[in-house]
């Protein structure tokens, strides 16, 4: 895995320069979007790792699959991947092209795991409340993990906020041992 980030990171900051520079940060996130499915389809996979196919073969076949229309930079970027042969790599390039993204737009990534499901004014409230302690916006996953028994576990970037029935026993127990 830190092998492929760490092909991947030259792919990704280069199309972040691009997108940049063409304001299209949101196009290019939507054509890495559909790139990354078409990658990970399993008949394509097996055309990526077939070496007896040839390189303009494959890059219009991925052309083809990923559809909707192309810039010319969008379709020599596909080309690109396939003559290096970092297909393979192009879900990272996507996850690593949103950090730079996200980072530019001011916008942070929260895991929000809870012990039930929250109801869209909840998770409102709650997501308002992490954009002014983090000054920040924003953008939540919610993830539903019942063995948290109450409460919420909220994680934004490296810091964790561990409100849950679960995490203060798990400190009480510590405490008491200590």
């Amino acid at each position: 895995m830190a092998e492929n980030v760490t092909l991947a990171r030259p792919y990704a900051e280069a199309t972040y320069q691009l997108a940049l520079a063409g304001n299209a940060l949101a196009e290019w996130s939507e054509v890495l979007e559909r790139m990354v499915a078409v990658a990970a389809h399993p008949e394509m996979h097996t055309c990526i790792d077939n070496p007896r196919l040839a390189a303009g073969d494959l890059t219009q076949m991925f052309l083809d699959a990923v559809d909707g229309s192309l810039t010319a930079d969008q379709k020599s970027f596909a080309r690109l991947l396939v003559e290096n042969r970092r297909l393979g790599v192009v879900s990272e390039i996507h996850e690593l092209y949103l950090e730079l993204k996200n980072a530019h737009e001011g916008v942070r990534d929260a895991q929000i795991t809870s012990a039930f499901p929250l109801d869209d004014a909840s998770l409102r409230q709650l997501v308002a409340d992490l954009e002014q302690r983090f000054k920040c916006k924003i953008q939540a996953t919610v993830t539903v993990d019942p063995e948290l028994i109450g409460g919420a576990r909220i994680a934004v970037g490296d810091q964790v906020i561990d409100a849950s029935v679960r995490g203060k026993l798990a400190a009480m127990s510590v405490a008491l041992q200590n």
